[in-house]
């Protein structure tokens, strides 16, 4: 269990850091002659010198605040600690959107134990608000000022609002279970990176239905998301903190719902 003073020293570093990727990022987005590499060799899977910096930034806070914890970096991977806790870290959770300009990339920072993340911040550094969930709060601080986070009330599967970033989910039986889902909600929209997870958090969506993710995409969004009384599983209703298939749901109603359309 961790003490009050140690709760308080995590919030306030993962402040700091979120504050510096925010820097980090900014200073190359929406600049004329933003290039990208990319990591794999059969699709574009970008990355970007602001992704490297944000990265390198929040790890250069860690070492001198908590040089006890462990870190799982995107894009330098995995150093371990002594503590018991490790630092997830994404950099730019959404480089795609960050290369067209589009304002839902994000920043995520989480602190994970062996049971899963404990504590979350989804971060977006260009408009400006900042998600938190863990240690028994959940709110969002932005332009409009501070307000607590809190997931939808239940509602039938033919009313409900479905995010992803991409039509095209996953592989192709993915890509089948999730047009099952979209088939018998509301409205389903396309394109959001982790920011659909926020609004998921902030009582907007009612679902959001992705696969493939890594671990670095997930636990901030758990995080967050659970604090503010979602469920976020695998389809199959199992811990998704490894990433991969993610189901995140406003409530159990409408999460048990939609896994009953995934599974066929």
């Amino acid at each position: 269990m961790l003490t009050q003073t140690e709760v308080e020293d995590i919030r306030s570093t993962a402040a700091a850091l979120a504050d510096a990727a925010r820097t980090a990022t900014l200073a190359h987005f929406r600049k004329p002659g933003l290039t990208a590499d990319t990591k794999e060799t059969t699709h574009f899977d970008p990355v970007t010198i602001a992704d490297r910096e944000s990265e390198l930034a929040m790890r250069d806070i860690l070492e001198r605040r908590r040089p006890q914890d462990g870190i799982l970096g995107e894009e330098f991977g995995p150093k371990s600690g002594t503590s018991g806790l490790t630092w997830v870290l994404d950099p730019i959770d959404g480089t795609r959107g960050y290369l067209s300009g589009t304002p839902t990339w994000g920043v995520l920072i989480s602190v994970a134990d062996a049971s899963g993340p404990i504590y979350g911040l989804i971060d977006q550094p260009y408009i400006q608000e900042r998600f938190e969930g863990g240690f028994g709060l959940a709110s969002v601080n932005g332009p409009m000022g501070a307000s607590p986070l809190k997931t939808r009330a239940s509602c039938d599967l033919s009313q409900a609002i479905l995010l992803s970033t991409f039509p095209e989910v996953g592989n192709e039986e993915e890509g089948r279970a999730f047009r099952r889902v979209a088939e018998q909600v509301r409205l389903v929209r396309y394109g959001m990176d982790c920011y659909g997870y926020a609004l998921l958090a902030a009582g907007q969506v009612d679902l959001v239905i992705e696969a493939g993710l890594q671990t670095y995409d997930v636990q901030a969004p758990i995080a967050v998301i659970e604090a503010a009384g979602g469920v976020v599983t695998n389809w199959q209703g199992h811990s998704a903190r490894a990433g991969g298939q993610v189901l995140a749901a406003a409530n159990p109603e409408i999460h048990a719902a939609a896994m009953a359309f995934l599974n066929g």
